[in-house]
Formats: structure tokens, sequence, C-alpha cells
């Protein structure tokens, strides 16, 4: 059995506070993606789990143990870096048994174990070479390889496949998923790519300067963002944000729905309105609940994406089936949406809901 909890983790640097109170508890097995946009503090957070950087304040526990003190090495972790981190001089065999080598495990044993991993990996028929003659999809199984071997409690990402192409990023993303499912192993893995912790994430932990904006099933957060910043970062395209106060400029009468959860005084609330792209259409005037300029048109094969401009100057994004009715360039256009498919966010960017705006001016 492996979990993880985190329990108001802290770090600062001097007096700069980089990461706000992280809590979390990690099951057995679970796969747990970190993902935010580039000096969120998602590999800080990581390599505060490996014992890489101190922790200023909270407790990290491994299988119920506290480990704030101890050193990397006896975490029972495995990590698996962005540059592999490969002996160039030795062979790959090598590479995967030089840990169990350090700590003194059989001769009989180490075999054994690299090559199950190997064939795991489908490393066999390279345990003789050396890693400039491997591909990069080749070095990045050898690094998974060598942390498969010393069979650990935890398996430690740190944006393992940002060096790979478009096409092998997509392979390595199925067969690391695959892997980490048949071994069992729980892992924490860090990227900012939110397509990759779409796919592989049990659940994901969405960080903003330093905070954990939303955690959850990778489904529950884009359907269900928290905070605007959460619906902006999960989904390509990402979910379009319009002021309400638009509405009332272009004298647009706004959906019964939506008009009970802000309440008859808006003013202090100053809401936006998202909606994803797939959940806006091109409709007819009479059925239209705004209206926007068509800009232009992205034909993405099975689907088309249409970019209409707003009147004060914003985009707006739909997505629609390939082979659906698109106007010309510069033609003027109604749109239509479910209103129970938008979100509601307020000034401080936080989700609004029927009930929140009650208070709302009660918690400022």
């Amino acid at each position: 059995m492996s979990t993880i909890n985190l329990i108001s983790v802290r770090k600062s640097y001097g007096h700069a506070e980089v990461i706000h109170g992280i809590d979390m508890d990690v099951t057995d097995g679970e796969f747990i993606v970190i993902v935010g946009p580039s000096g969120c503090g998602k590999s800080t957070l990581l390599r505060m789990v490996a014992g890489l950087e101190t922790i200023t304040d909270g407790e990290i526990k491994i299988d119920g143990k506290r480990v704030n003190d101890l050193e990397p090495m006896d975490r029972n972790i495995a990590m698996v870096f962005q540059n592999y981190a490969l002996y160039p001089h030795m062979s790959v065999f090598d590479n995967m048994a030089y840990g169990l080598k350090i700590a003194g495990t059989p001769k009989q044993e180490i075999g054994e174990r690299v090559t199950t991993a190997a064939k795991m990996l489908q490393l066999q028929e390279y345990l003789s070479r050396k890693p400039r003659e491997l591909s990069g999809g080749q070095r990045q199984r050898v690094a998974m390889g060598r942390a498969i071997v010393r069979k650990p409690a935890v398996f430690l990402f740190d944006e393992p496949l940002s060096n790979l192409d478009a096409k092998l990023r997509v392979q390595m993303r199925l067969e690391i998923k695959a892997l980490q499912r048949e071994l069992g192993v729980t892992s924490l893995y860090v990227t900012h790519d939110q397509v990759e912790a779409m796919t592989l994430a049990d659940r994901m932990i969405v960080m903003n300067a330093g905070t954990a904006d939303q955690i959850g099933a990778p489904l529950e957060v884009y359907n269900d963002p928290q905070s605007e910043f959460v619906g902006g970062f999960i989904g390509s395209p990402p979910m379009n944000f319009i002021p309400l106060a638009l509405f009332e400029e272009n004298q647009i009468t706004l959906p019964k729905s939506l008009r009970e959860q802000i309440g008859e005084d808006a003013s202090n609330i100053k809401p936006t309105l998202g909606i994803r792209p797939e959940h806006l259409e091109l409709c007819s005037e009479r059925q239209g609940i705004f209206k926007g300029q068509l800009r232009y048109c992205e034909p993405l094969g099975a689907e088309t994406l249409i970019h209409l401009g707003l009147s004060n100057g914003a985009l707006l994004t739909i997505r629609q089936k390939a082979g659906a009715y698109t106007p010309e360039t510069g033609a003027d256009c109604f749109v239509f949406f479910d209103p129970d498919k938008a979100c509601l966010f307020g000034a401080d960017g936080k989700r609004l809901r029927a009930h929140d705006t009650m208070h709302y001016e009660e918690v400022q």
C-alpha cells in the first residue's frame, strides 16, 4: 500500500512564498497529475515530495510516515526527469541496473529485474546499446525502466515527455498510462500540457501561482471549473469569457436561469459568463442570445473552429462539426447557448453558484 498525504505544505524562498499551503490525500495506486503554467509551483511541489527541496511548513507523508527530514534515497521513491538523466558511457542494461548495484542488490536479482522491465518496455534488443544510439522515445523508456526496477512505493514524473515530438508524446502517454495501471504504483506527474493532464490523470491538481485552484477528476474539472483560471487553462480551445455588462450594453436579454443566479443587484458581483466552445451554436437572429462578426475559421478535419469578434473587441470561439454551415468572413452571426451549460464567475475570478450570490457582499 502506497499513499501520499500533503498537509498544509508551504515553500518560501526568503520572504517570497511560492507554495501557499497545499492539502491533498493520494490513495494507493492513484495517478495524480499536477498541471499548470510555467512558474506556478508544480515542479517545486514535486521536488518537495522527492526530497530535492526542503519544506518550509507543513507535512508530507508517504505510507503514513512523515518524510520531511528524510533524504531522497530513504523515501522509497523513483523519479523520471525531463532530460532522461542517463549515463552516456553506460549501456542500457547498466543504466537500468545502476541504482540496484549501488543498493547492493544481488547480481542475479538485478539481471531478473532488468530483464523483466526491458520486456515490459520493449527494450530487450537495446540492452547493450549506449544512450546515443537510441531515439528520444527509447531513452525515455530506459529512464522509466531504471525507475521500475527499483520497485518504489511512488513514481514521480517531472515533465517526462516535453522533449519529444507531438506524435511520440501521444504514443508515450498511452504507454505510461498502461504501465502505471499494470504496476499499480502511486504516481505524481508534473506537466504544463493540459491534454496530458486530461488523458493521464485519475485526478489532477490545477496549480495557479502556488495554490491548488482545483483538485478533481479530469472531466469534473473540465465540466465544472471552480475558477475563471481553471476554465481558461483546462480545455483546448479554452472556455470563452463574456462580461455580462456586454449583454446590457447591447440590450441583450439574459436567459432567465442566469438572471436568477445573479439576483436583482449584480453591481458588487460584476459577473462574467463562461461557456465552452462546443456549447455555442450559430443560429437565426430570432433564436440568438447575442451577436458577433465572423473573423476567421479554422478547419481541423473532423471539426471547425469559428472565431467571432464581439462588440467589446474580444474573440469568441465556437466548435462545430466539419461540414456544418459556415457564414462568410465578415458576416454578422447570431449565437445561442444552453444556460445550463454556462458558468458564472465573480469579480475575484471564483465560480458563482445560485446560493453564493446572496452572500457575496458579506464575504468580501
